[in-house]
């Protein structure tokens, strides 16, 4: 099955290729390269030693993506592509409506036009928003908090209709709950550029010198040591759940919502400890105010991936830090070396 992964160069759309590409799905990458570097090919082939096919172009434009799929003899398409920070999205809605919205109706449309619809898209757990009760189903409410998260609701609001309308979609919208860590060969991994607006990439770099200490907003939260809770779910099993989607939707038509995370969730404290133990390094840290808008506790409920795709989070909070090191560190090396 050849297989479209848009955003395909980004963080989860290469664990993706990688996972996909084991299981002899045939994928071809379609990205801007605005939040990726095409350097990433370089690690992709490296892996699995063979090329990767890539087309270097935006989601929004048409033109681009229907004749990428036609050319390409797409079966199916896999939706990374779309801006992804939370707090860059309250700072800029626009964009963000734009590039999110604006770009997976440019994808449904192009696909429709050629016949082909099955498709697996990237959401989030942001659309549940609060939490009203833990752990987070499927069935929790949505209510998200901020731009990008409601892009992530609007999108599926979007799929779903699509799927009522024809009864030949095949989609599954898979909501994320924090994935972090890295391939096993430390070559691809998260690498945000500029501050990290995730917990453990900001660890890795204080671990390797490169920011002085981490702020914990908050050590008074009704948790088990005052710290916040989050459920971290390795990027390799994430990987796999999309795996498990795909092979789903070849059997059963209609639109699935299935969370993947761990159905369970770690402090920041645990994971600055788990980061120390994998690094051998001493994590300095300075607890300052709670930011607004942040919860004490949000995890997930799986058992309906776990039921309808075979699915579970098979990784613990160690295997992810150390993973995460081990990236941190070759990324380290590659920089020393230029």
């Amino acid at each position: 099955m050849n297989v479209l992964l848009t955003g395909g160069a980004g963080y989860i759309g290469t664990h993706c290729c990688v996972a996909l590409s084991d299981k002899r799905y045939n994928c071809v990458l379609l990205d801007n390269f605005s939040n990726s570097n095409p350097q990433v090919l370089d690690s992709l082939e490296r892996i699995l030693g063979k090329s990767i096919s890539c087309v270097e172009g935006d989601v929004r434009e048409f033109e681009l993506v229907k004749e990428t799929l036609s050319r390409n003899q797409i079966h199916a398409v896999v939706h990374f592509a779309g801006l992804k920070a939370v707090g860059e999205s309250v700072q800029q809605p626009l964009s963000y409506y734009s590039n999110n919205i604006e770009g997976a109706l440019s994808l449904v449309r192009a696909m429709d036009s050629l016949d082909i619809r099955t498709l697996v898209f990237s959401s989030s757990a942001t659309v549940y928003g609060e939490p009203r009760y833990l752990p987070m189903d499927e069935d929790h409410p949505v209510g998200p908090t901020n731009p990008y998260g409601r892009c992530k609701m609007h999108i599926e609001e979007m799929l779903r209709d699509i799927a009522i309308s024809n009864s030949n979609w095949r989609i599954a919208s898979l909501r994320y709950f924090n994935p972090v860590g890295a391939h096993e060969s430390g070559l691809i991994g998260e690498r945000p550029s500029g501050v990290p607006n995730n917990l453990v990439p900001y660890i890795a770099q204080v671990a390797s010198g490169d920011r002085s200490e981490l702020q914990i907003f908050g050590d008074d939260y009704p948790t088990r040591d005052g710290t916040g809770i989050r459920d971290y779910v390795h990027v390799v099993d994430v990987a796999q759940g999309h795996v498990a989607a795909l092979d789903f939707l070849t059997r059963c038509p209609g639109f699935q919502v299935l969370n993947l995370g761990t159905v369970s969730g770690s402090s920041v404290l645990q994971v600055i400890k788990s980061f120390e133990k994998a690094s051998s390094r001493e994590i300095p840290y300075k607890i300052v105010e709670r930011r607004s808008g942040d919860i004490a506790e949000s995890f997930a409920d799986s058992k309906k991936a776990s039921r309808v795709l075979n699915w579970r989070a098979t990784k613990t909070l160690d295997d992810m830090c150390k993973s995460a090191w081990k990236f941190q560190s070759n990324n380290q090396s590659a920089e020393c070396s230029k």
